[in-house]
């Protein structure tokens, strides 16, 4: 039987009845697993260099960045704190830092989403905005009030660029999409391509411009019920069947006896 191709998924650091913890929620872990992949939870600690992390992200065939609740501290990026930006965790911010160059250099399959897109672009020189909702001429990004189901649903219009990674998924020129972010990307990291925008011009996607792999990552939520948004769906497809390739690739041949 065939194993499942293993994603790392980073976790975050919480304090949970009294104690550091390590964790992910489970809706980043289902949609994986819903599409053939098996998840492996990668604890953060600060301190990671090349040396100690390229080992581990060695053995998997791809990785996730999630969405959280914190926020890359603004030093990362060399700006002052905002008083709306009130949610650290430094532990994740140091993994994050570390284990991008380094999946990139092993040609990993990588997703990031939400939390994730915004260190994917600080990991390449890039700044963030911390409350989108005070620039302005742009949109309240932020959550709707009320049930789960109503906050994550589709909440405004997504411009896809022709020709880009996401297209190449995905080929209709727009989608609508939900919106549960307070920060987004004021300055574009050097060597990221701009895949998608909100009707505010905020870049929604981008990807790792000469990446030859998948390496895609987003500001909206698309691991919410991904079977019944047709974006969502494309995205976890293709994310599903570069780590099946990179599974395959790294597959140890079997020799004869």
């Amino acid at each position: 039987m065939q194993s499942r191709p293993l994603v790392g998924v980073i976790a975050c650091r919480r304090e949970v009845e009294g104690h550091p913890a390590h964790m992910v929620t489970d809706k980043y872990l289902s949609a994986l697993r819903d599409y053939g992949l098996e998840p492996v939870i990668l604890p953060v600690w600060e301190g990671g260099d090349a040396a100690t992390v390229t080992p581990l992200l060695s053995r998997l065939d791809g990785l996730l960045l999630t969405g959280s609740y914190t926020n890359v501290e603004p030093a990362r990026y060399g700006a002052e704190r905002a008083p709306e930006n009130t949610r650290d965790d430094r532990h994740r911010d140091a993994a994050a830092m570390a284990w991008v160059p380094a999946a990139l250099d092993l040609g990993l399959p990588l997703l990031g989403i939400c939390r994730g897109f915004q260190e994917l672009n600080v990991a390449f020189g890039g700044s963030l905005h911390q409350a989108v909702q005070t620039v302005p001429g742009m949109l309240d990004h932020r959550e709707r009030a009320g049930e789960r189901a109503a906050q994550y649903a589709p909440a405004h219009e997504l411009s896809i660029r022709p020709g880009g990674r996401l297209s190449a998924l995905y080929p209709e020129p727009r989608s609508r999409v939900n919106s549960l972010h307070q920060q987004g990307i004021d300055r574009l990291g050097e060597g990221l391509t701009a895949e998608a925008q909100a009707p505010d011009g905020l870049v929604e996607a981008i990807s790792v411009t000469d990446a030859p792999g998948f390496t895609l990552a987003v500001q909206w939520h698309p691991e919410w019920q991904p079977r019944e948004h047709p974006l969502y769906d494309a995205i976890f497809r293709g994310f599903a069947e570069a780590c099946g390739d990179h599974a395959r690739v790294a597959a140890p041949v079997a020799t004869p006896a």
